[in-house]
């Protein structure tokens, strides 16, 4: 909604990955909060509201979900499924950020509707233009239902 902080949630377990896309989020003023969730189950119960995440008011949903592969606990593409298979989640645009290029990886996130699939580059410049677009594109150009 219009004047609506803008909320994206962040699940990855590498804290310098994570690092780095949180102040390139902040540094292109894309986020006005972000949250960073270290494994795929503390994510789930975020979204599913379970446990010390019951209350909406203090867990709201998040406006863009970027998701990793790889992460302890569940995994990334489990927590895709899920968060998929939820009337009520499945409107939020989650993205794969990950390092796999690997074709069955591409193959299962989009069998399970990711939005889109991103292979995190190397380089830091062109790692801050590809997350400086990315929110650009989801959060402001992008269409959504207000639901």
């Amino acid at each position: 909604m219009i004047g609506e902080p803008v909320l994206v949630m962040l699940v990855e377990d590498n804290i310098d990955h994570a690092e780095l896309v949180i102040r390139t989020l902040e540094d292109h003023n894309i986020a006005n909060k972000i949250k960073h969730f270290l494994d795929g189950q503390t994510a789930l119960d975020y979204l599913l509201r379970r446990g010390e995440y019951e209350d909406p008011e203090s867990s709201p949903h998040p406006h863009m979900i970027l998701l990793d592969l790889r992460l302890p606990r569940v995994d990334g593409l489990e927590v895709l499924r899920q968060i998929k298979e939820q009337d009520r989640l499945k409107h939020i645009p989650v993205i794969i950020l990950t390092t796999s290029e690997a074709e069955k990886d591409v193959a299962r996130a989009y069998d399970n509707h990711v939005n889109s699939y991103l292979v995190k580059p190397v380089g830091f410049d062109e790692f801050n233009k590809l997350m400086q677009d990315l929110g650009f594109y989801w959060l402001g150009w992008n269409t959504r239902p207000h639901i």
